[in-house]
């Protein structure tokens, strides 16, 4: 499914069991091509693209004191959480729901940047104490900003 990013050459196969899978470059392995999977491999090179260090991606990983896992999170160089980024399927609309399960991440993983996203649809928020701004762009990296969004 051609999705709302640009075009990027993904390594993708079938196994023995007819299912498709697709390299993590961050993980550096394969995993099982799902629709909210292809959005997560092309959010990764996305922002790989726009700059942000590969080293400071983490991907489904634990929130802290929680059973649940995150889509992906980029941590700055002091190991703060700097962005936190939701992945959907594309069939996945982006609700007031999904916005509160972001915002139930942030009571764990005190982010000041969020992006959520079905693969065709981008959100971008700066949060600054308890006040969200919504920007349309996707984020970009900057070594003295840390991270901007243009």
């Amino acid at each position: 499914m051609q999705l709302n990013f640009e075009n990027f050459n993904f390594q993708v196969k079938t196994n023995n069991n007819g299912q498709k899978l697709i390299f993590d470059p961050l993980r550096k392995k394969e995993i099982r091509l799902t629709p909210e999977e292809w959005v997560r491999q092309h959010v990764i090179q996305q922002l790989l693209k726009n700059g942000f260090p590969s080293g400071r991606m983490s991907v489904e990983r634990m929130l802290p004191h929680t059973s649940k896992r995150y889509d992906l999170v980029y941590y700055n160089k002091l190991g703060e959480p700097t962005l936190l980024v939701e992945c959907k399927a594309p069939s996945i609309a982006i609700t007031q729901k999904t916005l509160d399960q972001v915002i139930s991440y942030l009571q764990h993983l005190n982010s000041p940047m969020i992006l959520i996203t079905n693969g065709m649809q981008h959100i971008s928020i700066i949060r600054t104490n308890e006040n969200f701004k919504i920007v349309h762009d996707f984020p970009h990296y900057s070594e003295e900003k840390n991270v901007f969004l243009p």
